[in-house]
């Protein structure tokens, strides 16, 4: 069952979030969400601010209210693999963990819900509904995880791309069910080269190839328009 709090219950600070029913905090009660709220606060980071290190102990969690956020897995020779990206209301943090094995960074501009590592940890013990929700994200991402790894095992270069367009434009504006028509790539071409295995070169002729054939328009070099989505779906070959 869904939980909803009452205006009177909530505090000012969640009253104005998006996030609140869709993300964890969906799963507090009044006197919780109250807890959390006098305990958050907002802020915002431009693209490239490194928002969790790989290896370092974090002293705070966040809720992502809007932005992407790229996860990067780095190799001892210095090397990076994008493996991940996070969307509002999507939750940043490993709870109960030491450290994280991955660094979190902004793509794009990201606002962001944050607070402190203890409290979170303390609530998350006495509340089953909310480690439910925690677990539930893993999930997700696990699932999310799979699915990329038969696209970059699997898929071509042009299958590939599509994909992430398709990705993106279910996932950028989480308030709005369904597929948005028209959205910003977060991502720089060769950020999105490393994340589908590809050359830079690849990505851009694979999306010129989409725009000449009517499926995408772009203006701006990242803002895309789908002009066709069962086309775009079928370039994807999505079951």
């Amino acid at each position: 069952m869904r939980l909803h709090i009452h205006s009177l219950d909530a505090p000012s600070l969640c009253l104005a979030c998006d996030a609140r029913q869709q993300g964890i905090c969906g799963a507090l009660d009044a006197p919780d969400l109250r807890h959390l709220g006098r305990q958050s606060g907002c802020r915002e980071v431009d693209a490239g601010t490194e928002l969790i290190a790989a290896g370092v102990r974090a002293e705070g969690y966040a809720n992502i209210l809007s932005g992407v956020v790229k996860l990067i897995k780095l190799l001892p020779d210095g090397r990076q693999q994008i493996v991940g990206l996070q969307f509002a209301p999507d939750f940043l943090g490993r709870p109960f963990a030491d450290c994280s094995a991955v660094s979190a960074e902004a793509a794009s501009p990201v606002r962001l819900c944050a607070f402190p590592r203890a409290v979170l940890e303390e609530m998350t013990r006495r509340s089953p509904r909310l480690e439910q929700r925690l677990h539930a994200q893993a999930l997700r991402e696990l699932d999310e995880a799979r699915d990329w790894m038969m696209i970059l095992g699997q898929k071509s270069a042009s299958e590939k791309v599509a994909s992430f367009l398709l990705h993106l434009s279910k996932r950028i504006d989480p308030y709005n069910p369904g597929y948005a028509a028209c959205f910003d790539i977060p991502l720089r071409r060769a950020d999105i080269a490393d994340f589908l295995g590809l050359t830079i070169e690849t990505v851009s002729r694979q999306l010129s190839h989409l725009r000449k054939a009517g499926i995408i328009s772009i203006s701006r070099n990242r803002s895309v328009s789908v002009l066709d989505f069962t086309a775009l779906e079928t370039a994807a070959i999505l079951d």
